[in-house]
């Protein structure tokens, strides 16, 4: 077997990261596994980490294709950016999360150097998580931008003082025209992102939709609304009136302007974005853990056993 090639995703904006960066890449020498760090990651990490200075650069040492697996340290902004790094290969992203929500990370910092010696062996679930794929067409109808989006799609006001007039458009029929802040289009993995924010529904990693989200929208009808992963959402800036321009915004990282008369089509991508899993957890306490939700009182669910006694089934039985 050959030696796992493992990219290591982190920032050098913390110091806690950058001791995670160096722990991590000397767990994964012991282990016979091979670090690699961006040419950024290595630079800045190295400056302050000078160890770290002969770890493997990705496409310089180590191909994108030669990546087994990515190790995200910090909270989901380096997961999504280790998503975008091995967009292009079919390297799932294990999180280890230095942050505080952290809602796509698999698990917490204390369990670094066994989640580490999994990663190296393997020993990890993939899951698959929808990802949207983004086309932007000038009012020439030319192709003039494509991206895509783990979290979400978002068409925002570039100027705070003014509103931009838009129209949804759901498989090429009209849905609602109204001024706004922006739309959120976002997918399950990203409900709990921007969308949550925004006042969207928070969707299961298990359904497969998308939902669409008005900002702050000035209109009788512009609730959130959610559609099944075949559709395709499309959402025009209207030119005139009081419309302004805008910019895309895919994930917080990918940007583009938009001027009146630019069109934006979100539809479900092909390439699906792949998780490493350690742990199976229920999403629910997901939910509970990171938004600190109240669950006092809760009795749990009632079995009823063939003597006909009722218990109750203790929490930790449901894990």
């Amino acid at each position: 077997m050959s030696e796992r090639k493992i990219l290591v995703v982190a920032h050098a904006h913390r110091e806690d990261t950058v001791d995670a960066a160096v722990r991590v890449a000397s767990l994964l020498r012991a282990a016979g596994a091979v670090p690699v760090l961006s040419h950024e990651d290595r630079a800045a990490l190295s400056a302050i980490a000078p160890v770290l200075s002969d770890v493997a650069v990705l496409g310089t040492d180590v191909a994108l294709t030669d990546i087994d697996l990515a190790i995200s340290l910090g909270g989901d902004g380096t997961i999504l950016r280790a998503a975008e790094l091995v967009r292009e290969c079919p390297a799932p992203v294990l999180g280890i999360n230095m942050g505080h929500v952290g809602f796509l990370a698999e698990i917490e910092r204390d369990a670094m150097d066994s989640a580490v010696q999994r990663a190296v062996e393997g020993d990890y679930a993939v899951e698959e998580r929808l990802a949207l794929e983004v086309r932007v067409k000038d009012r020439a109808d030319r192709v003039v931008y494509t991206t895509w989006a783990l979290n979400e799609a978002t068409v925002e006001k570039d100027s705070r003082e003014r509103m931009i007039e838009v129209v949804i458009e759901i498989d090429r029929r009209p849905l609602s025209t109204f001024g706004a802040d922006g739309v959120v289009i976002a997918t399950p993995t990203g409900s709990t992102a921007y969308n949550f924010s925004a006042g969207g529904p928070v969707i299961w990693p298990t359904v497969q939709a998308i939902a669409v989200v008005p900002l702050s929208a000035h209109a009788l009808f512009a609730r959130p609304v959610v559609v099944g992963p075949e559709h395709v959402v499309a959402v025009e800036v209207l030119e005139g009136g009081a419309g302004a321009s805008a910019v895309l915004w895919c994930d917080g990282r990918r940007s583009h302007p938009l001027p009146p008369g630019a069109r934006v089509t979100v539809r479900r991508s092909p390439q699906p974005v792949r998780l490493a899993r350690l742990h199976p957890a229920a999403f629910t306490d997901r939910l509970v853990r990171k938004f600190q939700l109240p669950v006092a009182g809760w009795r749990g669910p009632a079995t009823i056993d063939p003597t006909g006694v009722i218990d109750v089934v203790p929490p930790e039985a449901m894990e």
